[in-house]
């Protein structure tokens, strides 16, 4: 990926890349005893949060969360960790990418994956407009892979968006009041 002239300066992956970890109490939990999933999208979006701003260098807020996939329960005493990183990068929207990985806190076992997200972020500036970021540069293959799908993402959330908007429009000239 090269630099366009006038752009900012690109930012490679790991100047953002971070991990938040948490271990997770009573006060966590649902009615069935396991870590409320709120609890988890919270840690997604503070540990995605971070990277947004690392990476536009302010402040960004969530834009979108496009998917958040719970793979298996999570237990009081887990110690969580959340590691995110930007995927993708537009004129002022980031694609962070967010893995979720829980071990026992007194035990010596590997952590498993245990959830994954695709959150969008806009940055923005003191008035809350939104303001560019710089390119994100892919360093290792992964990041290329990341960097590949997270444009099939966007494709995909604008088809949507696009779809639905027709769809309205043409209830809309139907007579249907929605």
């Amino acid at each position: 990926m090269t630099e366009i002239p006038g752009e900012l300066p690109g930012k490679p992956t790991a100047a953002s890349r971070t991990t938040l970890s948490h271990i997770m109490t009573a006060n966590d939990t649902n009615l069935l005893g396991t870590v409320h999933g709120g609890v988890i999208m919270k840690l997604v979006d503070d540990a995605a949060g971070a990277v947004a701003g690392r990476h536009s260098g302010g402040p960004a807020v969530t834009a979108s969360m496009d998917e958040m996939a719970f793979l298996a329960p999570v237990r009081v005493g887990d110690l969580v960790h959340v590691k995110a990183q930007c995927n993708w990068t537009g004129r002022s929207s980031m694609e962070i990418g967010v893995r979720v990985l829980a071990e026992r806190w007194n035990e010596s076992t590997p952590a498993t994956q245990v959830g994954s997200a695709y959150l969008v972020f806009a940055a923005v500036d003191a008035d809350g407009k939104p303001r560019r970021v710089p390119p994100v540069l892919p360093q290792t293959e992964r990041d290329e892979r990341r960097y590949q799908e997270a444009q099939i993402r966007r494709t995909h959330r604008l088809a949507r968006r696009q779809a639905i908007m027709a769809l309205r429009e043409e209830r809309a000239a139907q007579g249907f009041d929605d």
